[in-house]
């Protein structure tokens, strides 16, 4: 019962610490020019947080969240991905402060290879969802292309007879009836989508489906 208390009273406390680094890193970000008058003593910082003191992640926080910000940049490309990583990245701290070990590295050191790691993370996610949306549009031109009887096939050879048609059509002739039968636009509304006179309009729809006739009659 009291560890679950204590992991709620964490929880709420890393919340509020959110908001203040948020209100921070408007100010403090746009140059990344952040050096400290004064060092404190970055092992002790962590041991404090370790025991649950939001002022010690505070000051880890002003003290390396520029730098740190910096390399997540650099991997990710994206400043706005990189703020919601340095976040992560300082909730982890707050979360596993007690697994720093002295001997492998120094805290920036460890700060920095966290934010690392979950840069790399971020970039993973990234390029799988990448390749998982490139797959579905490939299996979506599968599906669309792929025979489905004679019904379709003739579909298909219908729409590409009055594509070769179209393309015989003045680029205006052709953008009128497009309005007209793909979008279903009034004669009126092609007028006002085009800026352009209603009696112009209609005299390019007419010449052109009559230029279609003839061109389907033929192919």
């Amino acid at each position: 019962m009291g560890l679950h208390l204590l992991r709620d009273s964490r929880s709420l406390k890393a919340e509020k610490l959110l908001d203040s680094w948020q209100a921070r890193s408007d100010s403090r970000f746009p140059g990344m020019d952040q050096t400290p008058t004064s060092l404190p003593d970055e092992a002790a910082l962590l041991r404090r947080i370790a025991s649950g003191d939001g002022d010690a992640l505070t000051g880890l926080f002003d003290l390396h969240s520029s730098v740190a910000l910096g390399l997540l940049v650099r991997i990710l490309g994206d400043r706005g991905e990189a703020e919601e990583v340095l976040q992560e990245v300082f909730l982890q701290v707050w979360t596993q402060a007690d697994r720093y070990d002295a001997a492998r590295s120094s805290p920036r050191g460890w700060l920095l290879m966290l934010a690392r790691s979950r840069a790399l993370d971020r970039l993973r996610r990234r390029e799988a969802r990448r390749r998982r949306e490139e797959e579905s549009a490939e299996e979506d031109v599968r599906r669309t292309v792929e025979p489905a009887g004679t019904e379709r096939l003739e579909a298909v050879e219908r729409q590409s007879r009055v594509s070769s048609a179209l393309s015989l059509l003045s680029p205006e002739q052709r953008h009128c009836i497009e309005l007209a039968f793909y979008e279903g636009l009034t004669h009126t509304q092609i007028a006002e989508r085009l800026n352009a006179p209603l009696g112009t309009v209609k005299s390019r729809i007419l010449l052109g489906m009559g230029k279609l006739r003839q061109a389907l009659s033929t192919i």
